[in-house]
């Protein structure tokens, strides 16, 4: 069996384009352009990176998008101050604060200061919990592309056998909530789950987003399934003195026996900044109607 590869640069820039017609009609509308923030707090070279990328493609699709850059001893109450200034500022329609933060910052703390409506990462305790009641919210923008992958497959999730591995608030609890909403049958794994391949070889379809390189291995999938990988890995390469990215999943194994499977690097990573894009429009066009 040959799996399809599930194109995330691809399917990114045709997101980005529905995003760019989408803006667009807004501005001529309304006069403005929706308004990204992001905020960044230390060094950390790949969070500069990433987020360097949302404030670039932001621009590209004419949203306006503002990186503000703090220090690494920025105090929480420092943050604080900003994301309430964003919160007030009408031109502002989706505010994303960079993880990790500095040790002398709690992380969930300041997440929850965002006002939801502006949450267009989706962490906020209201916009989880609309999730889980399946009424219209912000969602995590990873999940969200996650889901859009297999929409592309043409899977058929009704019925379907889904099974995630990870259980974080970023990607495994909303993933659930959503393949959920489309009448799969899911079951969510963990590191104290048993027998973690035999389940995962019941999986019609499988996410991995666990953080451990190469973790499932082709024998640990059926024959049909289609993978999800959100793991991005950088490992060494024996005796060169480089790296390279890898998934959580054992890609040359597994891609003989999927239906489908997403790369690493250029799969679910180029959705979920199109994700973020699409979140803001949705922020500002809820934001206009609620007045």
């Amino acid at each position: 069996m040959t799996a399809q590869i599930l194109d995330g640069k691809q399917l990114a820039e045709t997101l980005r384009a529905e995003v760019k017609r989408g803006v667009l009609a807004f501005v001529a509308e309304h006069g403005r352009a929706p308004g990204l923030d992001v905020v960044l707090v230390g060094e950390d070279p790949a969070s500069q990176v990433y987020t360097r990328n949302k404030e670039k493609q932001a621009k590209e699709v004419g949203i306006r998008g503002t990186l503000h850059t703090l220090p690494a001893e920025t105090t929480e109450a420092e943050l604080v101050a900003l994301l309430a200034r964003l919160n007030a500022d009408d031109a502002v329609d989706g505010i994303l604060v960079q993880l990790p933060l500095p040790k002398q910052i709690r992380e969930q703390t300041v997440l929850d200061l965002i006002r939801p409506e502006k949450d267009v990462d989706g962490f906020h305790p209201v916009n989880a919990g609309l999730l889980a009641s399946g009424r219209p919210s912000l969602v995590p923008c990873t999940p969200r592309g996650c889901m859009k992958l297999l929409e592309r497959a043409g899977t058929k999730l009704a019925g379907a056998r889904a099974v995630v591995i990870g259980r974080s608030n970023i990607v495994g609890k909303p993933a659930l909530q959503l393949l959920l909403a489309e009448s799969a049958t899911v079951t969510i794994a963990h590191s104290r789950t048993k027998d973690l391949p035999a389940l995962c070889r019941e999986a019609d379809v499988l996410v991995a987003a666990v953080g451990r390189p190469e973790m499932v291995r082709g024998d640990w999938v059926k024959d049909g399934a289609v993978v999800i990988d959100v793991g991005i890995n950088r490992v060494e390469v024996p005796g060169t003195g480089k790296t390279r990215l890898v998934g959580d999943v054992a890609y040359d194994e597994v891609a003989e026996r999927a239906a489908a499977i997403t790369p690493v690097p250029g799969g679910v990573g180029p959705m979920t900044i199109a994700c973020l894009l699409e979140n803001t429009l949705v922020a500002a066009r809820a934001r206009v109607a609620a007045r």
